[in-house]
């Protein structure tokens, strides 16, 4: 693929974006085979967790704007990025980041959609858009004043000003923040711990905090069907005969 590297760990794919020198700059192919990537994780049950990370100390330093401004979208709906952006919003998958260094526009907004996220304590957040003449993309407009408050969110994408590892856990997102040496072995044991979840209730657990339900009410009911169907499951059965063996739970078949 183009600049971007895939990798199969046992349950976990890790999708790497590897154009380091030029600090991983999105080209529009490259949201070409991110978007092919990650639509074929979505369609393989062998894969439970997509890692997201970059090559060479940095996550991205956003789109490559040359390259972008050659090719425009002619059409939004079948522009490669948009194509990306889609895959990445309606992932049944779990889906996990761990970021270094600059994370700028994309590098940004993506975590908007990811379940985890892992920053080296050296992570660079940047939404420029509006410093660009752009707007904000990905669904960040609706979603960053949800997680961090509109005042917040309006700093952030008004201004455009770059904010620190410390700044983006304290408003929800990113969950961990470590030294620059253990990022990737911190994001990846998160990886390995939530593919040996079962599988479905992992599936059925994030469409619930994804789902757009509007009210406690109508949400109490949704997870009660829910939780009715894995009374019947194969998963429980297992957890619970785990529980009385004294042994830990065998999910690793695909279901």
């Amino acid at each position: 693929m183009a600049h971007i590297a895939v990798e199969q760990h046992d349950a976990v794919l890790e999708i790497v974006l590897d154009r380091p020198d030029k600090r991983n700059a999105i080209t529009t192919a490259m949201y070409t085979a991110l978007a092919d990537a990650l639509q074929a994780a979505e369609a393989d049950p062998a894969v439970r967790v997509v890692l997201f990370r970059g090559n060479g100390g940095v996550f991205t330093a956003g789109n490559d704007l040359k390259d972008f401004l050659q090719e425009p979208p002619a059409d939004g709906a079948d522009w490669p990025a948009f194509r990306f952006l889609r895959a990445v919003a309606g992932a049944a998958k779990v889906l996990v980041a761990a970021v270094e260094g600059p994370a700028v526009g994309i590098g940004t907004t993506l975590l908007l959609h990811c379940d985890l996220v892992v920053a080296a304590a050296n992570a660079r957040f940047q939404l420029p858009f509006v410093k660009l003449g752009l707007v904000p993309e990905a669904a960040s407009s609706l979603l960053l004043p949800r997680l961090a408050g509109y005042h917040r969110a309006a700093e952030l994408l008004l201004l455009g000003e770059p904010f620190d590892a410390a700044a983006a856990q304290a408003m929800g997102l990113v969950n961990r923040v470590v030294p620059v040496a253990e990022l990737l072995p911190a994001a990846r044991a998160l990886t390995v711990a939530l593919a040996a979840r079962a599988p479905e209730a992992v599936r059925a657990t994030k469409a619930l905090l994804k789902s757009d339900s509007a009210t406690p009410a109508a949400r109490l009911e949704e997870e009660a069907a829910l939780f009715a169907a894995r009374l019947r499951s194969a998963e429980i059965r297992e957890a619970v005969a785990a529980f009385f063996e004294k042994r830990p739970p065998d999910f690793s078949h695909p279901t």
